[in-house]
């Protein structure tokens, strides 16, 4: 009987050590079934992160401008250009703007239009204002020649500021500007129509990206696939006119089907207008001229200008980026005088009325005022209310 017994318990065991060996084999195997946020690439294990990208449009160097900056050990200081709006600008995870002006060095002379030459100090005060990103296609790079260009590349650098649409050699013409803003992976390329008829060097072709359909196009099918969102910076369309060409809209309609998402206009130096595109599922958004952030030239319009917001959205569960809105800040370019001396600043419009209204506006008067609202009815009209996507 014991020995019955004894038997019947060793048979239990060994049944027992076969079904743990059999269960732990299957758990060994058997897939993990993890929730959605730890299948997640995001480091921090996010479903979705929101990024917002700001942009400025047209920042010109007036001889007035230059000289509103001198300093009396002849060094220059343009801190009073965009303190007013540094926060604005500083919204954004990302900023970006046109500098049309080579900065070639004291040799050469400091100059306004129409060969512009600025102080080195300009870029300080771009990085000192929250700016990222400063544009290098545009029309007037080549003012002061190839060296002069060259130069100004290198003092942008020095100052921790990114360039794109000029290029110092043909390996960096090769590679993308692209940031990585938490996770989510932006692709900036810029163009433009033309330098002014100055040559690029025979022996430099890769320097300047000029705005060749087909060239933007071969561009796009390459940046596409390493990254979440495409910007295009064009510098195009007819200066002083209030809408696109026709040629602007086929071409923004051209880039956005092959793969572009945002589309960021200068050069008209006066606030164009601002539309969605949509392809097939797909929102993509253009402004065909942020007008001019700074400068000196005449006209209300032509001191009229815009802190763009853009807001976009990835999920890291499909891998889609969307952009969730567009908003903008109505801005205008101020001369003013103070102890005698003429300086230059950028104001939000809105703001500036109210601190008008209120009496805490240390240049601007009540005078101002149907100047300020004019700007900023007529920047409403050109643009239209922000745009809310759906999620």
């Amino acid at each position: 009987m014991l020995k019955r017994t004894m038997l019947i318990i060793l048979i239990v065991i060994i049944g027992m050590c076969a079904a743990l060996i059999i269960y732990g084999y299957l758990s060994l195997n058997e897939p993990v079934i993890m929730n959605a946020e730890e299948e997640l690439p995001h480091p921090e294990g996010k479903l979705y992160e929101k990024i917002t990208i700001t942009a400025i449009g047209d920042c010109l160097m007036h001889n007035t401008q230059i000289w509103s900056g001198q300093q009396a050990d002849g060094s220059f200081n343009f801190d009073t250009f965009f303190t007013p709006v540094k926060q604005l600008i500083e919204e954004g995870d990302y900023c970006s703007a046109n500098f049309e002006a080579p900065m070639a060095g004291p040799v050469s002379g400091y100059t306004g239009y129409p060969l512009f030459n600025s102080p080195d100090e300009i870029a300080d005060t771009f990085k000192q204002a929250g700016i990222d990103l400063i544009i290098t296609a545009n029309n007037h790079i080549l003012d002061k020649g190839y060296k002069g260009a060259l130069r100004t590349m290198e003092v942008l650098h020095s100052r921790g500021l990114d360039t794109t649409g000029t290029y110092t050699s043909l390996e960096e013409s090769q590679q993308f500007l692209i940031k990585d803003i938490r996770g989510v992976k932006v692709g900036y390329l810029a163009y433009s129509y033309s330098t002014n008829g100055i040559p690029v060097p025979a022996e430099h072709p890769y320097f300047f990206n000029y705005l060749q359909p087909e060239k933007v196009l071969q561009d796009i099918a390459l940046l596409r696939p390493q990254v979440d969102v495409v910007v295009l910076v064009l510098h195009w369309g007819q200066e002083y006119q209030p809408r696109p060409t026709e040629d602007q809209r086929k071409m923004a309609y051209e880039f956005i089907s092959a793969g572009a998402d945002i589309i960021l206009g200068s050069h008209p130096h006066v606030i164009q207008t601002m539309e969605t595109i949509k392809i097939e599922d797909r929102d993509a958004f253009v402004i065909y001229s942020m007008g001019n952030f700074i400068s000196h030239q005449r006209g209300q319009e032509r001191n009229s200008g815009i802190v763009l917001k853009i807001e976009l959205v990835k999920n890291f569960k499909d891998g889609r980026t969307k952009l969730k809105s567009v908003t903008y800040t109505p801005t205008y370019s101020h001369s003013y005088t103070d102890n005698g001396r003429t300086f230059f600043r950028v104001v939000p419009v809105e703001e500036t009325i109210n601190k008008i209204e209120s009496g805490k506006e240390p240049y601007f008067s009540q005078s101002d005022l149907p100047v300020l609202n004019s700007v900023l009815t007529h920047t409403r009209n050109q643009l239209g209310d922000p745009i809310f996507y759906d999620s």
